[in-house]
């Protein structure tokens, strides 16, 4: 081969290898990004004692923190056999506390994800919407959470909404209520686990 056949192969190779390398970063980057993507809308299902299912699907992109430490805790069975302690008809349905008077929690406490607290969580407290307790300390919510019976837009900026339920599941929540009227006791979350 002569000298300038060479440099020509050799030119061409390096300019082959940065084409792939190049192609090969941006597919990286590509399923990086759908990665991304796909995380940001984890899925949790409710199994109430009495069989019916509430469907969620968890924000970790306006909530990463709480969305963390709520998987965590469903991945723990931390909510297995759990009531809905609170029921206020019109306004919230809350669970989540190990005492089962509104005063327990997992041992820890995180960061309220909320404007109030300086982060810019934007989902808006309507109907359906899954969002963390807490005491008057921003950072006080471990384990408690509630959801929305309907809007509720007051709370907008100042609780960490975490993901929404569907409304096939509010229709099961709305029995919950009903159901406590009833017979006033705490319904029973037999089971959270984490869906595909």
């Amino acid at each position: 081969m002569k000298k300038g056949q060479w440099q020509k192969a050799l030119l061409a190779l390096c300019t082959a290898g940065m084409i792939l390398a190049a192609g090969c970063s941006q597919e990286k980057q590509e399923n990086q990004e759908k990665d991304k993507g796909e995380d940001s809308m984890n899925k949790a299902t409710i199994t109430m004692e009495n069989g019916e299912k509430i469907h969620i699907q968890l924000d970790d992109e306006q909530a990463p923190i709480t969305v963390e430490n709520f998987v965590e805790l469903v991945q723990d069975g931390f909510y297995d056999g759990l009531t809905f302690h609170r029921i206020e008809p019109g306004f919230v349905i809350q669970g989540g506390d190990p005492q089962g008077n509104g005063t327990g929690g997992p041992g820890h406490t995180i960061k309220g994800e909320f404007k109030a607290n300086g982060v810019n969580n934007t989902i808006s407290h309507e109907r359906g919407v899954i969002s963390m307790a807490r005491a008057q300390d921003y950072d006080s919510a471990g384990s408690q959470f509630f959801i929305t019976l309907d809007d509720a837009t007051f709370l907008d900026g100042q609780y960490a909404a975490f993901g929404t339920v569907d409304e096939e599941s509010m229709e099961v929540v709305d029995a919950i209520v009903e159901q406590y009227l009833t017979d006033g006791k705490a319904p029973v979350m037999e089971s959270i686990v984490m869906e595909d």
